[in-house]
């Protein structure tokens, strides 16, 4: 953690509590899904009047919003407070007007998510609503004045939501920032057997690890999850385990660098994910998540075997950002162009088909013409599928925001620039007609449609059921954008230039499979 944030500490209410369960206690941890529930005041210590006092509040009745920004790591975050909040009593709600608390779990990537997050608080305080804050942003400036008096849970202290919610309906502040440590070493986080909301509820996101190795200039995460903390492998196939015998059916594995995991443990990336194919069911799939490329070049060999495991999804997210050297050295990324050429190259002709997806920067301070030239070509040579494209925010308290900045209009011509080259090309042609086998995960928010994965993580394939027999593809848009943010771009496979649909047959056989697995489970 940078000494910026080890001055924070003298404002932390509490680090770690001693009751915190340790490494070598966990295996003693009893693994159904929901905790022993903490008991209630007894009789005896209940006032003696019939009714209560017209201002008393009893926490764990109330109704609670939980709003999630940012990653799949914080969407597991969020899973989990869901999960304990609800073991104890009080009723999550889709409706924010209606809750009692809203709880606002934050991302600090980029300018437009914290001021979403910001909003928000503005939105709860003038609605009168009590608010519990949680995420990145919180966790690394808690200082800042529009936090000044709110409740904070840290992103390694999700365990103890239940203590902070409890505490703020009942009118107090409760800031829980602490790192958990075991020895003076600090640990992944929080259980991974807690009690969870899963939004989709066949879809199991795993941390395998919190923080990373790197220190990106233009990266605020890092002041929030800190330096690699890996769980151990036992603990993740345990979990993953317990996840398939809850109905789920797919497992995507996330953190802030996957492929440095175990890096500060003794053990490596494909290690823990050959344990985790021997419990995999036949039917279910595995998802790796981001890789930079200086931690997965060593490990190429192995990576492409796993990658080829007809269980686990030939797609592998490796950002390269710019594809100009003296970018990446200003970014202090730790990896030049040729080598994130040769991850992509090797992987692509070792697993054949593999969806590679990719991000880039536009604008980074000191980008030149003929930098952004060079990340143009990449992209032109390798027609990447995937592509998220980032118009680039300076972060408070980074490196990079004390850099001369490129000018705004610049950086917003280049993000157009680069969305007009993706969609220039069209790397589905080839397979316009095929027959594929699908996993479906989950349906559309109408009901309407079916969403499924190809084996390739393809995204993404809607069907809607047609007369019994045929599955109709619907594409959804292929790029999403908004003034000064950034986009996701995405080719599907059935995607025309002219917009036209078509038409992919399925076999009854293979529906009645997806349509049995998606309601009976594995």
């Amino acid at each position: 953690m940078p000494a910026a944030c080890d001055s924070l500490l003298e404002d932390i209410e509490d680090i770690v509590s001693a009751q915190d369960v340790k490494p070598h206690d966990r295996k003693f941890v009893r693994k159904n899904v929901v905790p022993k529930v903490r008991k209630r005041n007894s009789q005896k210590n209940v006032q003696e009047d019939d009714d209560p006092p017209s201002d008393s509040i009893i926490p764990g009745v109330q109704k609670i919003w939980i709003r999630t920004w940012g990653c799949s790591h914080n969407n597991s975050d969020g899973e989990y407070m869901a999960g304990q909040l609800a073991a104890y009593g009080y009723k999550i709600t889709e409706n924010a007007a209606e809750a009692d608390l809203w709880l606002l779990n934050s991302c600090t990537v980029k300018n437009p998510a914290e001021d979403h997050f910001r909003n928000s608080i503005k939105k709860a305080q003038e609605n009168d609503k009590k608010v519990v804050l949680a995420g990145c942003v919180p966790q690394a400036q808690p200082r800042q004045d529009y936090l000044k008096g709110l409740s904070i849970i840290g992103v390694q202290q999700i365990d103890r939501v239940v203590e902070v919610v409890e505490e703020t309906i009942k009118g107090h502040s409760v800031r829980l920032l602490g790192q958990k440590k075991d020895n003076g070493k600090r640990l992944g986080g929080a259980r991974l057997d807690l009690p969870k909301i899963r939004k989709n509820p066949l879809i199991e996101i795993i941390s395998i690890n919190t923080g990373c190795l790197n220190a990106c200039t233009y990266c605020k995460t890092k002041h929030a999850r800190g330096d690699l903390a890996s769980y151990p492998i036992e603990e993740l196939v345990d979990r993953a385990k317990q996840s398939f015998q809850e109905g789920v059916c797919e497992i995507w594995l996330t953190s802030e660098d996957t492929g440095a995991y175990g890096r500060d443990i003794g053990t490596d990336l494909p290690t823990l994910l050959w344990k985790l194919v021997e419990v995999i069911p036949e039917g279910a799939m595995l998802r790796l998540g981001m890789t930079n490329p200086p931690y997965i070049l060593e490990h190429l060999e192995e990576m492409a075997k796993i990658l080829n495991h007809s269980r686990v999804y030939a797609f592998l997210h490796i950002p390269v950002q710019s594809a100009s050297d003296s970018i990446l050295m200003d970014m202090k990324r730790e990896y030049c162009v040729a080598d994130f050429k040769r991850v992509v190259d090797f992987l692509k002709e070792k697993v054949p088909g593999i969806t590679i997806a990719t991000d880039i920067i536009c604008g980074f301070p000191g980008e030149t013409d003929e930098d952004f030239q060079d990340t143009m070509k990449l992209v032109e040579e390798y027609k990447f599928p995937s592509l998220f494209i980032n118009q680039f925010y300076p972060r408070p308290g980074t490196p990079a925001a004390k850099i001369h900045q490129v000018p705004a209009l610049v950086k917003k011509q280049r993000t157009k620039d680069l969305s007009q080259l993706f969609h220039s090309y069209n790397p589905y042609d080839h397979k316009v007609g095929e027959r594929q086998r699908v996993l479906v995960t989950e349906e559309s928010f109408d009901s309407q449609f079916y969403v499924a994965h190809n084996r390739f993580y393809e995204q993404k394939f809607r069907y809607v059921l047609e007369n019994g027999l045929r599955l109709k593809a619907c594409p959804s848009a292929g790029i999403r954008e908004k003034a000064s943010s950034s986009s996701t771009a995405m080719h599907l496979p059935w995607q025309q230039r002219g917009g036209r649909l078509k038409m992919i047959s399925v076999s009854l056989l293979l529906l009645a499979v997806l349509l049995t697995f998606y309601y009976g489970g594995v």
